[in-house]
Order: C-alpha cells, then structure tokens, then sequence
C-alpha cells in the first residue's frame, strides 16, 4: 500500500498515489482504468479545478503549462511525480519564468502542502499535479 497525506487546511485534503481529495471530492483513476472527477493528474488555479489533460510523458513542454501560466497567478507550483519523474526542461522554466511567474517544483505530496499553504495565505497560485511516478 503506498503513503497517503492528509492535510489540515486548504482545498487539498489529501493525496496518494493517482489520488487526490480535494473540497470533500475525489479525483483520481482506478487501476480498472475508470476515471472519477479530474483523474489523476490536475490543474487547479485558485480554486478551478480541472483535468491537466496536457501532460503527457515525463518531460513537459511549454504547451502542457501554457493554461496555467495564462492564468492571473504570481506562483506556478508543478507537483512531479511521487517520485519526481516528471522533468521540467530547463527551456520550460525560463518560459514560466518570462512571464513574471515565480516557479516551483516539488514531489506531488510537498507541491499540494506548499499550494495549500500559500492559497490559504490568499495568494494568486496554480499547482499542476502528476498523480503517480
């Protein structure tokens, strides 16, 4: 059975392995395949949340953080993985980057408590978030 986090506040509740609790709703993929609510991997600007449809493989490219980036945020968090297999090319952080966005990376567990925490500050924040490796 692999780690679940819980969180105390903020609109992540809890996240495990291509699971996410978010606002008493679950979000995740089952291993028959079965997707509930956004899947397993999310986008959530400010309290939007939706499907990161976009990423696809383990290197994103501009293209799969362009939505967020678009969005009215100071901060884009990219949760990589539980393992951190999620590579984030070096041109795609200077494109973050050339958009007065500050950037952080983080395994998916720390990227939803730091989201967590700076939403609740009342911070303009996105978090991209890949639910398994």
């Amino acid at each position: 059975m692999r780690e679940s986090f819980r969180f105390e506040t903020g609109p992540i509740q809890e996240v495990s392995w291509g699971r996410f609790v978010i606002k008493g709703r679950e979000h995740a993929k089952r291993s028959d395949g079965t997707i509930i609510g956004a899947g397993k991997d999310i986008r959530l600007i400010g309290e939007h949340l939706e499907s990161w449809s976009e990423r696809r493989g383990h290197r994103l490219t501009m293209e799969m953080v362009e939505k967020a980036v678009q969005a009215d945020i100071d901060t884009l968090i990219i949760g990589n993985g539980f393992l951190g297999a999620v590579e984030v090319p070096e041109e795609v952080k200077e494109f973050i980057r050339r958009q007065g966005k500050e950037l952080i990376v983080a395994t998916t567990p720390e990227a939803c408590r730091m989201y967590n925490e700076r939403f609740r500050r009342g911070e303009k924040v996105a978090l991209l978030a890949h639910g398994t490796c």
